[in-house]
């Protein structure tokens, strides 16, 4: 969960420098699934594991509720000043550890439960001084329900690749989630696309294989751990985030960004330092 933090943290470096070089954001998920299908296909021919999988339907939901969410999320992006859209992003792995108890009877242990109250609490000190500079304006009620579709199918869509991970092999679930995006967005945004150049080609190339090393990163996870536990580790993400912003576009951190930092690191040790209980999985895979 740690490796796939950071990768995630890089992605999101690459989408931005490829926004900055005047990218249409479907055009981006476009080439992000397209090298995902290519280095998944290498990866399931060198492991000899079926393309397809064995549990077919609740690969293409896992596909299919990924692109929603993502698409939630980014309109919420787009509609909501950024620290409501934050905010609303990051109720997943809240969403994630409730599926999980109801659906594949994963408990979560106090120590998960910890991580995810003391990251709630980082993340609202990092955006604390956006709500203060923000005018008081009447939240577009569409906007805020698609950040809350997105985050809870972001739930929905860890808890299918805990659910897959006992039976398949995490480059097919890894699979299907671009299977689902590259006819979407050329039916959504093919009109709009348009020729990269040289940094745009590197930031696109960089945006699928960061992206891949963290789906596939997340996917190893889950094989190991329970739900709630892994995805509560994902805060760590805005943590690697925040660095990479003073790194690669002068963003310096506020004093409320590290005392956030300090809170989510604190959660995370938590939650690494004390193993859970063993799952049963006898009675989960009964659900």
């Amino acid at each position: 969960m740690l490796l796939s933090a950071l990768a995630f943290a890089f992605m999101g470096a690459m989408v931005k420098i490829a926004s900055e070089q005047g990218l249409p954001l479907l055009q981006i998920i476009f080439v992000r699934a397209l090298i995902s299908v290519f280095l998944s296909l290498v990866d399931i021919r060198r492991s000899g594991a079926h393309p397809l999988g064995k549990q077919r339907g609740l690969l293409l939901a896992r596909g299919l509720v990924g692109f929603l969410s993502l698409i939630g999320v980014f309109y919420a992006f787009t509609h909501l000043p950024y620290a409501q859209a934050t905010v609303l992003q990051y109720l997943h792995p809240v969403f994630t550890a409730g599926l999980a108890f109801w659906f594949l009877a994963e408990r979560p242990s106090s120590s998960t439960l910890i991580c995810i109250a003391l990251s709630l609490l980082g993340l609202v000190c990092m955006v604390s001084p956006y709500f203060l500079t923000t005018n008081t304006v009447v939240i577009p009620i569409t906007a805020l329900l698609a950040g809350l579709g997105g985050a809870f199918g972001s739930g929905v869509a860890y808890t299918l690749v805990r659910k897959l991970a006992t039976t398949e092999h995490p480059s097919v679930i890894v699979l299907y989630f671009p299977m689902v995006c590259i006819p979407a967005t050329l039916l959504l945004g093919s009109n709009n696309f348009i020729w990269p150049d040289q940094m745009g080609w590197l930031a696109l190339i960089g945006v699928g294989c960061f992206t891949q090393l963290g789906q596939l990163s997340l996917t190893k996870a889950m094989q190991t751990d329970s739900a709630s536990k892994a995805t509560s580790l994902s805060y760590l993400q805005i943590v690697f985030a925040a660095g990479l912003g003073w790194l690669l576009f002068e963003e310096i951190p506020a004093t409320a960004t590290f005392i956030g930092a300090g809170f989510i690191l604190m959660g995370a040790l938590i939650s690494a330092g004390i193993p859970s209980k063993p799952q049963k999985k006898a009675h989960a895979s009964s659900r």
